[in-house]
């Protein structure tokens, strides 16, 4: 390694994830230059790493949950100091098109999105990225809370797309990092009553321990009758974290009649709908991707409020030159949060 190197993350191929030597990012106008301090290993990292992620192809260069310090300010980067510590909002819109300029920069009509498939990620020693897409921390947050601001920022992003959730009774489908986090926003909405599903018992647990108010053996043949039956009514709104065949059919039953489905999880291929109930029982399925600032606003004030910790949601870490080793424990199942350190 040199002044001019550094070390980075890169998945090279399915399964395959090395520490390289890589030059050092050049800091362009409009943009920090951080040093990594922590980067998390999330749900589309582990499907993007075994070449299952329909939108990040291989080689990539993982990093998007990531924290940092400012190092370097360039001209025309406002907002933001050396010293700073910060967390990246991955997005990378272009500002011009229709999703743009009505607000939904998250559907970019030219997005890049930092840490799945740009080229730079958080996972290296240091990264450059446009000052506008920085957050500067709280001083009352500390590095591995800012760790989960990302992750939590798309569960934030779904409970709002979802609609009105206060007072109504809610499912997750899921009781992975992003079916508690989902759980922990909805909650924060002020759902009347959350039930989670799951296949593995641990995590059942976990998800009444964290604050479900009922769990349900996803391997039942009857799931989404139990569902109903722990809710005393069909689902007003339903959260699925997993987003596949069958996940997708238990959502519209339980949301039957009227109830919103809210695909959360990242497919891995196409599934099929009862397109007849979902018309004649007015099912409303509605996709969520990423988040917005307002919402990234928001995952800070549930983190700054005690109701999401790290005691809760970070389960191991692992250094830089250990991140194979990461992405083995996130794939695993067991693991909540993962999180690989500098």
């Amino acid at each position: 390694m040199t002044d001019e190197t550094m070390r980075r993350i890169t998945v090279t191929a399915p399964g395959v994830i090395e520490v390289v030597e890589a030059e050092r990012p050049v800091l362009r106008d409009g943009e920090v230059r951080a040093r990594m301090t922590v980067s998390g290993v999330c749900g589309s990292d582990v499907h993007a790493s075994h070449g299952r992620h329909p939108f990040v192809p291989l080689p990539y260069n993982p990093g998007h949950e990531v924290v940092g310090v400012v190092t370097e300010v360039a001209a025309g980067a406002e907002g933001v100091a050396v010293g700073d510590r910060v967390t990246v909002e991955p997005t990378l819109p272009c500002g011009s098109c229709k999703m743009c300029r009505t607000e939904r920069s998250n559907l970019c009509e030219n997005l890049r999105f930092f840490g799945c498939g740009y080229e730079q990620g958080g996972m290296a020693d240091e990264f450059t990225v446009p000052a506008t897409r920085i957050h500067v921390l709280p001083d009352d947050l500390d590095d591995l809370q800012a760790s989960l601001i990302e992750p939590l920022a798309t569960p934030v992003h779904a409970v709002r797309l979802a609609g009105d959730v206060a007072g109504r009774a809610v499912v997750v489908i899921g009781a992975g990092t992003i079916g508690l986090l989902v759980m922990k926003a909805a909650r924060h909405a002020g759902a009347r009553t959350i039930v989670m599903t799951d296949m593995l018992e641990s995590k059942r647990e976990r998800a009444l321990r964290l604050g479900a108010d009922a769990v349900v053996d996803a391997a039942r043949p009857d799931v989404a009758d139990a569902v109903r039956a722990e809710l005393g009514e069909s689902a007003d709104v339903v959260f699925d974290c997993v987003a596949v065949q069958p996940t997708v059919e238990q959502a519209v039953a339980m949301a039957l009649k009227g109830g919103t489905v809210a695909i959360v999880g990242v497919p891995a291929a196409d599934v099929t709908v009862p397109l007849p109930l979902i018309q004649d029982q007015q099912v409303r399925i509605q996709g969520s991707a990423t988040y917005l600032a307002e919402d990234y606003a928001t995952a800070i004030e549930i983190i700054r409020a005690g109701s999401v910790t790290p005691a809760d949601f970070v389960t191991a870490r692992f250094p830089l030159d250990r991140a194979a080793e990461a992405f083995a424990a996130a794939s695993g199942g067991e693991q909540v949060k993962v999180l690989v350190t500098a």
